[in-house]
């Protein structure tokens, strides 16, 4: 069992160029956190593997029929998995090793084709969902969601070859759930970000920018509120979701506040590249991919002290710790007083580290599905 952030590869049992894999996601492609994922793995994979698909809701058609919101946050809804089409798909596919990465529809459904094709099951666990439930319900909602998520992943996690999480305050959370193995696995970054040409960075704390869901577990308000304590600075927002609202009605009283929407990641690259620094000060964070984004751009990151991205321990030189208690806007004062020369040094060591954990990342996944593949109708 893989129960440390560090990764050594090993020799796979079954070689790459015979991996034939699906992924099954309740997420749309780069919608949230767990979309982006899979969505920048797969870049990665396709170099790699025989074939490799994702198998999630599409952005039209049965979502508006077929879905449910998800509670908390209007703007996401799982939605009732196209049977036919997943039939095709898998027809085609011939999958020697499934993945089912959320807990909802599709998710479950992963597994009922892995059983019915005969191939390799292993899970990931991305979310803290008791941690959300906290923020975003009541005591009876909150045990009656809870009780259901758990249930599902706990039928999940049982029947899992292993399941995987992005940090290790989570193995614990899925061992209870009856998982018989847990690896801790990296995240990949969207191949942009490795590719285009890196840009200098200013010589001095410019431009401060977050990028990310606007909900309450990211809190936000300490990034709004940097803004209202630094006029002399600028602040840009990117992003959507249920604090929408109040961001936009934040910028309209800020002069120094710049919320520019929901970002491509071809927009959110040309942001954080205009940036001096990144924030990401969430109540909970299960790793914090925006932040490595951010790194593999040569620009440190603040990001609060529980992000799961703090357990690798290739980035603790270019990751500045947000502690419980600290302000956003006090660590702004200590960050202005970087001579242009720290600011150079620390970008160059940023996206080398984000280059190195991309590639054990990638390598990781390589090995963990070769390992647990298998069978497959042909």
């Amino acid at each position: 069992m893989n129960e440390t952030a560090e990764y050594s590869p090993e020799a796979p049992r079954l070689a790459a160029k015979q991996l034939r894999v699906a992924i099954f996601s309740d997420s749309l492609a780069e919608r949230n956190g767990t979309g982006a994922y899979y969505h920048d793995l797969l870049a990665h994979l396709h170099q790699q593997v025989a074939t490799v698909e994702t198998l999630q809701p599409k952005p039209r058609g049965r979502v508006d029929i077929l879905s449910v919101p998800l509670p908390g946050d209007a703007t996401q809804r799982l939605v009732v998995p196209n049977l036919w089409r997943v039939n095709r798909q898998l027809a085609e596919l011939r999958p020697n090793i499934i993945v089912s990465v959320t807990p909802g529809p599709f998710g479950m459904l992963g597994l009922w084709m892995a059983r019915r094709h005969g191939c390799g099951f292993i899970s990931a666990y991305h979310t803290d969902f008791e941690g959300l439930a906290d923020l975003y319900w009541g005591p009876v909602k909150k045990r009656v969601i809870n009780g259901f998520l758990q249930g599902v992943n706990r039928f999940i996690s049982r029947r899992s070859g292993t399941v995987l999480v992005n940090n290790s305050d989570l193995v614990q959370q899925v061992k209870k759930l009856g998982a018989t193995q847990v690896d801790i696995m990296g995240t990949p970054l969207e191949p942009g970000f490795l590719e285009a040409p890196a840009v200098p960075p200013p010589g001095t704390l410019a431009q401060v920018c977050y990028a990310g869901r606007l909900a309450a577990e990211k809190n936000i308000d300490a990034f709004i509120e940097a803004a209202r304590c630094h006029p002399e600075l600028n602040f840009v927002m990117g992003g959507d979701g249920p604090l929408r609202k109040v961001v936009e009605q934040a910028a309209r009283e800020l002069d120094n506040l710049d919320y520019r929407g929901w970002l491509s990641r071809d927009d959110l690259r040309a942001l954080i590249d205009q940036s001096s620094l990144l924030v990401l000060p969430s109540h909970m964070e299960t790793f914090g991919s925006i932040a490595l984004e951010a790194l593999s751009r040569g620009r440190p990151a603040l990001v609060s002290e529980n992000a799961g991205i703090h357990d690798w321990q290739q980035l603790a030189g270019v990751l500045i710790p947000l502690r419980q208690g600290e302000s956003v806007a006090s660590i702004l004062d200590t960050l202005a007083e970087w001579p242009a020369e720290r600011w150079q040094e620390m970008a160059q060591k940023a996206r080398q580290a984000a280059i190195t954990l991309n590639q054990q990342t990638v390598a990781q996944w390589l090995d963990v599905l070769a390992g647990h593949a298998r069978g497959g109708r042909s």
